[in-house]
Formats: C-alpha cells, sequence, structure tokens
C-alpha cells in the first residue's frame, strides 16, 4: 500500500491514497483518492471499513479529517460506502451522492440523512473553497443506476468510477496505463458484464470528451494517462455490454 500523487503543486494535489496490493480483493486493487487545495480537502469513495484505518493514515500525511470539506460517493457499493459511518464521526464534511441511493444509506449503518447531499441526475458544480471548485459529472447506469464521476479542472484529472476498472492478476502491479492494449484483456470482460449497454457508455464518452483532460483515475486499478485516455475512450464508446449481449436463456 502507497500513496501517488498524480498531480501536484504549491496549491493543488491530487492524491492516490490508498492503493491496495495486487492480490487483495480476489485481484482488484481499490483505489481512494484525496483532491487537497491548499488547506481543504475532498475525499472521494473512502472504501469499506478494512480499509479505512490505512486510508486515514495516508489522509493524514497531508490534512487532518476536519479539514475535509467534502466527501464524494461514486455510487452506492459497500466498496465505496463500507467506512462512512466512521468517517462520519470523524469530520463534520457533506457527503455528495446521487439522490436516488439517498433512501439506502442508512442501511450501512447511518443515522439519518441531514449531512447528504442528493446530486441530481444532470450533475452539479462543486465549490469547495475559494479557487477550489470540481465538478460532479453524471456517469448513470456505468455500472451503478445513479453514478456520479468527479471532475477537478485544477490537476485535470477525471475520477470515474468503476468506469476503467481493472481487474488485474496477482502477477501484475503498476500505476498507469502507458500501452492501452496491453490493459486491455484487465478491462474487458468486467466492462462487457457490468456495464449496462452501449448507448450509456456512448452518452458518457460524449460527454466527458468535452472536458480536458489528462488522465482517467478509476476506482479500481490503473490510471490512464496520456494517449491512453483518448485510446480507452474510443474503445469505450463502440463497446457492446451488458444488455446488448444478453440472451434469452439469461447468459450475457
Amino acid at each position: 500500500m502507497r500513496n501517488i500523487v498524480l498531480f501536484g503543486d504549491e496549491n493543488h494535489k491530487f492524491v492516490l491514497l490508498n492503493e491496495s496490493d495486487p492480490g487483495e480483493e480476489d485481484g482488484v486493487r481499490s483505489n481512494q483518492y484525496l483532491i487537497q487545495h491548499q488547506d481543504d480537502g475532498v475525499l472521494l469513495d473512502p472504501g469499506g471499513f478494512g480499509v479505512m484505518p490505512r486510508v486515514l493514515a495516508e489522509l493524514l500525511r497531508y490534512l487532518g479529517p476536519q479539514q475535509l470539506k467534502a466527501i464524494v460517493l461514486s455510487h452506492q457499493d459497500p466498496d465505496i460506502v463500507g467506512g462512512l459511518s466512521t468517517w462520519l464521526e470523524l469530520t463534520g464534511a457533506p457527503v455528495y451522492v446521487s439522490e436516488i441511493w439517498m433512501r439506502f444509506l442508512p442501511h450501512y449503518g447511518i443515522k439519518g440523512v441531514s449531512r447528504f447531499v442528493g446530486v441530481p441526475d444532470v450533475g452539479m458544480p462543486l465549490h469547495v473553497a475559494p479557487g477550489f471548485d470540481l465538478q460532479l459529472v453524471p456517469a448513470h447506469f456505468l455500472h451503478s443506476e445513479g453514478q456520479i464521476n468527479v471532475y477537478d479542472p485544477l490537476s485535470k484529472i477525471l475520477f470515474s468510477g468503476d468506469i476503467g476498472a481493472a481487474m488485474l492478476p496477482t502477477d501484475k502491479d503498476y500505476t498507469y496505463v502507458d500501452d492501452f492494449a496491453a490493459h486491455l484483456p484487465f478491462i474487458e470482460g468486467f466492462h462487457r458484464r457490468y456495464m449496462c449497454s452501449n448507448r450509456a457508455a456512448r452518452i458518457w464518452v460524449d460527454r466527458v470528451s468535452k472536458l480536458d483532460i489528462d488522465m482517467i483515475a478509476p476506482q479500481h486499478g490503473p490510471i490512464y494517462r496520456g494517449k491512453a485516455v483518448g485510446e480507452f475512450l474510443a474503445w469505450f464508446k463502440e463497446l457492446q455490454c451488458g444488455i446488448d449481449l444478453m440472451l434469452e436463456d439469461g447468459r450475457v
């Protein structure tokens, strides 16, 4: 486990806080990210209960929990939300999540939803602090019915949730995708099964292609950078997946 600064200058950082070993979680690395601007931070997909102590230890290298101004949940899965109740005890930050998941969050042992902000289907701007603004971008049905991405215009990094996630074998360990063709076998099966449809993929690619993106940072696996960003978007836009592949006998 290690933290990796994906972008950093004297005022602004985008940090991969907890890159778990490839052998964990059945070979899927789970990524938690911090966006820091001066003394303020935003935590993206804080993770399950088991990784929370390690994520907190890495966070403390940069700022304290009380300096978090927002927590963003890309969707409702336990590998994202499972440790949230502990984070809510450490910070007063509001939590942003698609509005369709608000009613389900109490099932994670969370008392009430007064700290939660429901993100509308069309997304929204997120003003964190002076000079610190993010964009919450809709990514519905990829794979969650209500998924949101986070775009940071200062680092030009798009946090993409499960879009771009990789199923790496235990003998593979690399931080960045520089050779997309070599990386493709580790994403193809997951995307064909978990992403809803080509229509959803096309709508998302057309939307994010309007952003100035240097990196795509998924919730699992390595980060896309350089030409791999465009290569991934071009591949994903044409992908047949989910209900496109479903047969009458239930096979996909």
